[in-house]
């Protein structure tokens, strides 16, 4: 993620090596490993039983239990998925998540040998980071493929009409196409909210050039509680890639 994720290049090797006991879901045409080792973002605790899947889609969850707060994160089992279109429709109030929440819609590195923490990394991501004055709910963010390369980054407001919502990349070689609208297409009719086309003048080193591995999270900024005190859920209602 774009904040505190120091411990997640020791995750990225464990997902290549997820022990065969790990949980895992099947949602979307895909199974996926529900995370449960420590560490960043935040840091949190992960827990899989923040995550379950019923046939309004796969739900994923921050609560307290026995005083502690913790999250949730899944990433897709088997090869990564490289150059296409990434689409979520997301069911939840994503205007008015507490400012302490994050929601993570991302590709990330499946392994260390794709590159370092802080490289290849292709996100949407719904938080206030802590900052309850912060405008900008909805954030993209590109990750280059090489270390020291630029970072490419845009954030807009998000007032949404009810609680469902569509996001999508499209990952090419030379430019990342985002888009974002209001509602689901099984839904009320889409409305755009917003669009951003990230086109660098030097692709090769500031776009991720590898296939990358699809995680969705739910957490919690520095690992401190809502700051209302209440326990959120957001739910993925589905999930389409469609290859370049």
């Amino acid at each position: 993620m774009s904040i505190l994720r120091t411990l997640l290049v020791t995750a990225a090797l464990l997902i290549a090596a997820a022990p065969a006991t790990a949980q895992t879901v099947d949602f979307a045409g895909y199974s996926w490993v529900v995370r449960t080792y420590p560490g960043g973002p935040g840091p949190n605790e992960w827990r899989e039983q923040n995550v379950r899947v019923d046939e309004n889609g796969l739900h994923l969850t921050i609560q307290q239990v026995d005083g502690i707060w913790s999250a949730a994160e899944i990433f897709m089992l088997g090869e990564p998925l490289g150059f296409g279109t990434y689409e979520f429709e997301i069911l939840g109030d994503l205007s008015n998540l507490d400012r302490n929440v994050v929601l993570g819609l991302f590709n990330y590195p499946g392994s260390a040998e794709v590159g370092p923490d802080g490289t290849n990394e292709i996100d949407i991501e719904f938080s206030q980071w802590g900052d309850r004055k912060n405008p900008d709910r909805l954030n993209w963010n590109v990750y280059p493929a090489v270390e020291d390369a630029a970072k490419g980054h845009h954030a807009l407001p998000l007032d949404l009409r009810g609680d469902a919502s569509t996001h999508r990349f499209t990952w090419s070689a030379d430019r990342i196409d985002y888009e974002s609208f209001d509602g689901i297409a099984a839904g009320a009719e889409m409305m755009p909210i917003g669009a951003w086309s990230y086109t660098p003048a030097n692709p090769t080193a500031e776009i991720p050039q590898k296939p990358l591995v699809v995680h969705v999270n739910l957490w919690l900024v520095e690992g401190k509680a809502p700051s209302d005190g209440k326990p959120v859920e957001v739910t993925l209602r589905n999930f389409r890639y469609t290859p370049q």
